[in-house]
């Protein structure tokens, strides 16, 4: 898992300094016996970029969902998504799902960014988990050199999208927002 975050977090600071952004992604130490708020956070005055980031990378040959009981924990007085989710309420920052999809050799890992709002939703509606078609409705990360590139289109469909339910997390925002930009 950690390479994963320390790989977005390279990808948003990347983002950060090759657009002139004044904004810093970095990741909080872990500890076993202390319960993390999120893996990677965002400082930034500019609100688009002020964000709270969770990270989960799964086998998407051995299963099919991220679940809500096996893949988030319950510890600390409740569940992952509650304490994250509060959190992300109290401090006012936009929260964001990342899942890396590890596929096996000689397939390319695909990272994709949900909005905090639609897990939370789903999460709170007593779904069991996230499938692989509603993550992969998400528009996976770009890679360029193996690395994963953030663009701000990633970062802007996910803020400005923040409380949408998951079926509305698909192809259908990403041909939207792609119209809004064609029209300007």
């Amino acid at each position: 898992m950690g390479d994963f975050e320390w790989a977005l977090t390279t990808a948003l600071n990347r983002y950060f300094e090759a657009n002139g952004i004044k904004a810093i992604a970095y990741r909080l130490k872990q500890s076993r016996f202390v319960s993390q708020f999120m893996d990677i956070l965002v400082d930034s005055s500019v609100p688009e970029y002020y964000l709270a980031i969770e990270c989960k990378s799964i086998d998407a040959r051995k299963t099919k969902c991220l679940y809500f009981k096996q893949h988030f924990s319950h510890a600390g007085g409740g569940h992952q998504l509650e304490r994250e989710t509060e959190f992300i309420d109290r401090s006012g920052r936009k929260g964001i799902l990342a899942v890396e999809l590890r596929k096996g050799g000689g397939c390319p890992k695909t990272a994709h960014l949900m909005p905090w709002g639609a897990v939370y939703e789903g999460f709170k509606t007593g779904s069991v988990g996230i499938n692989l078609e509603q993550i992969e409705a998400n528009p996976a990360l770009e890679r360029g050199g193996g690395a994963y590139e953030i663009s701000r289109l990633d970062l802007i469909r996910i803020s400005g999208y923040q409380d949408m339910t998951l079926e509305d997390t698909g192809k259908e925002v990403y041909d939207a927002i792609n119209d809004e930009m064609d029209a300007d």
